[in-house]
This record gives structure tokens, sequence and C-alpha cells, in this order.
């Protein structure tokens, strides 16, 4: 019988053998719930699109040999030229209210760009930060911004940063009389196997009069008006990867992803009117947005600025002299 009990525990409850078991940890249990919600209740519609990034690529390389360029990274560039985009198509960067049971609803479309952008935690995990007022900023303040929330994130206690955010979208529930919903949050945040790491007795009032400058706040992890995500920055390998499905995250209506370039055969227009193939870098991205909010055609801005961008790439070396909105 202990025989039988002992290999039981070894393969686990389902009869397989179990590596590890990790419960959902403060972070995961946020996640999990947005992602859930997301797909719960947005029609979701994404599409592909690759533009051929050869020259772009090139005029980078020649800009951040420059001092004032120095340190900017593709991944900031492309967050900038994403807000050009969104700012071409404001459809995009907005936020919806729908109510099915009375079938009426209202979308709100914003002139602040905010973008949500997961980041590497030290440990290894992943979160989203919220980079507040792309529109504003040129390319080096887009940079600097992004150093500096990387700066304040050493500093910050993740558990304690994001138990606020949850105590406060628990509240905004109440608020709306989602009175279940709620409840079902606060109990989850104290029942369970999960463990909530937040900082406790000297620690915490150190922690507590750590100026706002120094670490994250609510402010800098609540959702901002799109989601972007870099995965070329996690995968870097000569392989076409890019996600094909993004969760978008209520009450946003879009969501966009884009990964490191590929080297592929392209068609090349010659001068004289003639075609050839040759090596050419793509940048493979994919873009979601929900279908309540928005038809296709109401995103076809965002495309055929990018498109302006990569076909022209000589527009970046104005990036430095004022914001992304003029």
């Amino acid at each position: 019988m202990s025989q039988l009990r002992e290999q039981k525990e070894y393969t686990g409850k389902k009869g397989f053998e179990v590596l590890s078991t990790e419960r959902f940890g403060l972070q995961r249990k946020i996640v999990a719930n947005m992602t859930t919600e997301s797909w719960e209740s947005i029609p979701h519609t994404s599409a592909i699109y690759e533009p051929d990034v050869t020259e772009f690529l090139k005029t980078y390389q020649r800009l951040r040999q420059k001092p004032e360029w120095k340190g900017v990274s593709i991944n900031t560039v492309m967050l900038y030229v994403i807000t050009q985009g969104l700012i071409a198509c404001p459809a995009m960067n907005a936020h919806i209210e729908f109510k099915r049971g009375f079938v009426n609803g209202k979308i709100e479309q914003y002139a602040d760009v905010n973008i949500t952008m997961p980041m590497v935690l030290p440990d290894g995990g992943m979160m989203t930060v919220n980079v507040h007022n792309c529109e504003r900023k040129n390319v080096r303040q887009l940079q600097d911004y992004i150093e500096d929330i990387r700066r304040r994130l050493d500093n910050t206690s993740m558990d304690d940063a994001l138990f606020e955010v949850g105590f406060h979208d628990t509240m905004q529930e109440l608020k709306r009389l989602k009175i279940l919903k709620a409840m079902g949050r606060l109990i989850g945040s104290k029942v369970g196997a999960g463990e909530i790491n937040k900082l406790k007795g000297k620690k915490k009032r150190a922690y507590g009069k750590l100026p706002d400058e120094d670490k994250l706040t609510r402010k800098d992890i609540e959702q901002g008006t799109i989601v972007v995500s870099n995965v070329g920055s996690i995968y870097r390998g000569g392989s076409y990867v890019v996600p094909t499905l993004l969760e978008i995250i209520p009450p946003q209506v879009a969501a966009v992803v884009f990964a490191a370039a590929v080297e592929k055969p392209g068609v090349v227009q010659k001068p004289d009117g003639g075609k050839s193939i040759e090596p050419r870098m793509f940048m493979p991205m994919c873009f979601a947005f929900d279908h309540r909010a928005a038809d296709f055609g109401d995103c076809t801005p965002f495309i055929t600025r990018l498109d302006e961008i990569f076909n022209d790439p000589g527009q970046m070396e104005s990036w430095l002299s004022g914001p992304a909105r003029p």
C-alpha cells in the first residue's frame, strides 16, 4: 500500500511525472485574470503585416553613430514608429465600454498615446509598464524615459506595486456595482496557495519612504491606451517568429507586436522599371483589434503611416527635433 502511495505522489494526480509545481503569485494572478477577461469578452480580429525595412534599418544604423542618437535602441525607434501610426489612426488608440445586456456602448479615442509595454523583471519574470505620453516625446526623450523606468524598476517591490494596482481595480469594480467580481478578487488575494511577497516591518517602512521618482507606482503599471510588445527582444533567431493572436486588454481595443527583422528574398524595383530578386530585411508584425470597436478599414491609416516611414526612412533625421505629434 505504501509503495502505491509513494508512486502516486511521485507521478502526480494524473499519473504523470511532475518536474515542478509553481503556485500562482500575484503577478501571474493579474496576468491570468486580464487575459481570461480578454478572451471571454472581446471578439478579436488580427492581421499580419510584414514590411520591407531594409533601408529603414540602414538609416537607423547610420544615425546611431551620431552622438545625439547614442544608445537609442531599435525597440525605442519602433515604439516611436508605432506612436506615429497611432496618431494617424486614433481608432486603435481607444477604450471601449459595451453593455451587452442593453446592446449599447461607447468608444473613446485618445490624443494621449500611453503604451503598455511588457518588460523583463529582475527575477526573470515579465510585467507590463505604462510608457506615458509617447506622442509628446522625441525619440531621445522616449529612450531616456524607458531607461528611467528600468532604473526605478530595480528599486521596486513588484508585489507591493501590483497589490496597489489590484486593490485600486477592485475598488473600481465596487463603484460599478460589480460586487461578486470585486469580492472574488479580494478573497483570491487573501486565500489560496499563491504567495504574495509584500514587504513587512522595517523593509515596508523604508520602502514607503522611497520617493515616487525612485520606484514604480500604480500610475506606471496600470493599463494605458494600447499594448505594444517586442518579441524580438526575447527571440533573435533567424526564423520568422511573431504571434498571430494577441490578447487585447479591456478596455483597450487594439494590441501590436513586432519581432526581430529577418532576411528573406524580396522583389526590388529597378530605376529602369525592371525587377530583381535580392536579399531584403523584413520585420514581421501583427496587430489585433476589437471588432466591436473597429473594422479593418478603420485600421488602415495605421498601416499606411508605417508604410510611409519604412518607404521613406529619411524622415528619421527629424525625430530628435520635436515630439511625435507636431
